[in-house]
């Protein structure tokens, strides 16, 4: 008997092991369909270090969002450089900024504006907003709206988009349903997005493309290379 409950408790290990392999390497390979998902991009910032442009380009990624500034005061280290790079590469480019609940949003406003330049065609610009990474303070929707509206008001008028808000799943729990009204980036982790109404949905958090080592976020777009074509447009 003793015996065979080991046996058994062996089984159950190896089956168990088995199956979170198996799922792993599942999520590793998740991919939506190309077919209604032809468009394919990343989101990058320095934690990617060094970032071969043209072998992107070259591996199916058509758009990148590179992450600009932070609160009121910071910048990117490599902002700069992939913006440059990866436009001479021939993504459609566009630049981000973690909005922290700790600092006025005019003041993150004017940080953002004074990073990223003008006079070249972007995507619209995106206003991250996650819990993890940020300050301890929580504001409420309706805080959180008037430093956002702060924000809002002159990177749109400077770069004569509207915004898209990026949200990971704690900060759409406790502000979707109340805060300004903007396109979405929505994050959901090789499962389709219950929501329908997106422009982005990053799909994985350790991607692999080639000319970058280690991890990357991967996303996609809800339509067409028209579509892009339309994101990335100067405005008139």
């Amino acid at each position: 008997m003793g015996k065979r409950i080991v046996f058994w408790g062996l089984a159950v290990v190896v089956v168990a092991s088995a199956v979170v392999v198996g799922a792993f390497f599942w999520f590793r390979g998740f991919s939506p369909g190309r077919g209604e998902f032809p468009i394919r991009g990343i989101d990058v910032s320095h934690h990617q270090g060094k970032i071969d442009w043209p072998r992107v380009a070259a591996d199916d990624v058509a758009f990148a969002i590179i992450k600009a500034t932070e609160g009121g005061t910071h910048v990117d280290t490599l902002f700069a450089t992939n913006l440059r790079e990866a436009r001479a590469a021939g993504l459609a480019v566009g630049a981000y900024h973690f909005f922290t609940f700790c600092r006025p949003g005019a003041d993150q406003a004017r940080n953002f504006i004074s990073a990223v330049p003008r006079g070249e065609p972007l995507l619209p610009p995106v206003v991250d907003i996650e819990f993890g990474g940020n300050c301890p303070q929580r504001p409420s929707p309706q805080q959180l709206n008037t430093e956002l509206a702060a924000f809002l008001g002159p990177v749109e008028t400077a770069f004569g988009k509207q915004a898209i808000f990026y949200l990971t799943d704690e900060a759409a729990d406790a502000y979707s349903g109340s805060i300004l009204n903007r396109r979405r980036w929505l994050r959901s982790l090789a499962i389709r997005p219950r929501e329908n109404d997106w422009i982005y949905w990053q799909y994985h958090n350790m991607g692999r493309i080639d000319g970058i080592e280690g991890d990357v976020d991967l996303n996609v777009l809800k339509g067409s290379r028209e579509t892009l074509a339309k994101l990335f447009a100067p405005t008139p």
